[in-house]
């Protein structure tokens, strides 16, 4: 009897959660094994410490906190992906019924460009992405929305602690081969953090600067070897602003007592103690800003082929805080610089001079305590 008790006990413990499953958002879909919200990953792991991480883990909270389904795509051939194998994993997901794929990245507007117009049913947040305008066929992009970021004002934070905390000799290696907007503007506010921050102190600052290893935004030995060498130099402290580039870095500063990174994207204090800070978009914070817009109906008069552009005013850049270390440059002082940028008062420069990929003389302009060493 206590047997058949017990088992009754079980069934009906897993009949509740399944009746409570139901309810939240289900990565394993719905009873039919639909999809409603897909994230298509760019180049690199899902879980990458970066840019698709945030990107899902945004596109997971929303869903869950309302019921939706939802799963990731991650295109063919990894950092090797086309744009076909893009197309392919956004066709997949609308045959799993997507109405909604959100996906990071500037190598996936060829994609979406395709897709979208394909599938006007289907709504594509080109999240790192552009407002696509209307095709040389006259298709208007109106089931497309992208979100932009203020990455010039994440970096200026970075480089203006990494000066205050006391390091004077800095590097930044960055993503895409330098031809990635995203990783310029935060190099290039980098640069400015740290020259108000020595104009401040009255210090003088170095800046070993490269895009040499970045254009798959992936870990390699080259770049490891490189990092390692700045290190072997004197530079104190990395900027690792690409993706997975990060492992390369954190890679080269083991071999080093002291060594510090500075992490992109997400809070990378967790991978390694060596992180000190990170440059961080809001990631999770945007994505579920745009899909709520979207679920309340706001599609057309605040999404529908066009490009929102956050930054500190809307808490989508910034330093982590919770996981602070630093221990000069205090909590207290970081509010006070996040607070001008935010209400304006303090504004780092987004547009990057055009020369900046040729040689460094562009970061010159303007410097009086930062010598920029640029790296082909």
């Amino acid at each position: 009897m206590k047997k058949i008790l017990s088992l009754i006990l079980c069934l009906a413990m897993i009949l509740t959660a399944s009746v409570i499953l139901a309810s939240c958002g289900k990565e394993e879909g719905s009873g039919d094994g639909t999809y409603e919200i897909a994230i298509v990953t760019d180049v690199g792991q899902l879980m990458d410490k970066g840019f698709n991480q945030g990107t899902y883990e945004g596109a997971k909270a929303y869903a869950e906190a309302n019921g939706k389904d939802y799963k990731y795509y991650q295109p063919a051939n990894g950092a090797d992906a086309s744009d076909n194998d893009r197309i392919a994993a956004m066709n997949q997901a609308i045959e799993n019924g997507a109405e909604v794929i959100v996906t990071p990245g500037f190598l996936q507007a060829t994609a979406i460009s395709t897709v979208a117009a394909e599938h006007p049913e289907v709504k594509f947040v080109f999240v790192d992405g552009w407002a696509l305008g209307t095709n040389d066929a006259g298709y208007s992009y109106d089931n497309v929305t992208a979100i932009v970021y203020k990455e010039q004002e994440s970096g200026f934070l970075a480089g203006y602690a990494a000066v205050m905390e006391g390091y004077t000799k800095l590097g930044y290696t960055g993503g895409g081969g330098g031809t990635n907007p995203a990783c310029n503007r935060f190099g290039y506010g980098f640069v400015q953090g740290a020259e108000a921050a020595a104009v401040e102190k009255d210090v003088d600052v170095t800046v070993n600067y490269s895009y040499k290893f970045g254009d798959a935004f992936s870990a390699s030995t080259e770049l490891q070897t490189q990092i390692a060498g700045w290190y072997a130099a004197g530079t104190e402290v990395v900027f690792s602003c690409g993706g997975s580039m990060f492992d390369s870095v954190k890679s080269a500063a083991a071999e080093y007592d002291g060594a510090k990174i500075i992490g992109v994207d997400v809070d990378q204090s967790t991978e390694s103690d060596r992180v000190i800070t990170s440059a961080v978009k809001g990631l999770s914070a945007s994505v579920q800003l745009v899909l709520d817009q979207l679920y309340k109906g706001e599609w057309d008069a605040k999404l529908a082929n066009k490009a929102q552009n956050l930054g500190a005013a809307e808490d989508s850049t910034g330093l982590p805080t919770e996981s602070w270390s630093m221990e000069n440059f205090t909590v207290e002082q970081y509010n006070d610089l996040f607070a001008k940028i935010k209400d304006g008062s303090l504004v780092p420069k987004a547009e990057v001079p055009e020369n900046c990929n040729e040689n460094g003389e562009w970061l010159e302009e303007g410097l009086t305590k930062v010598t920029i060493n640029f790296e082909k």
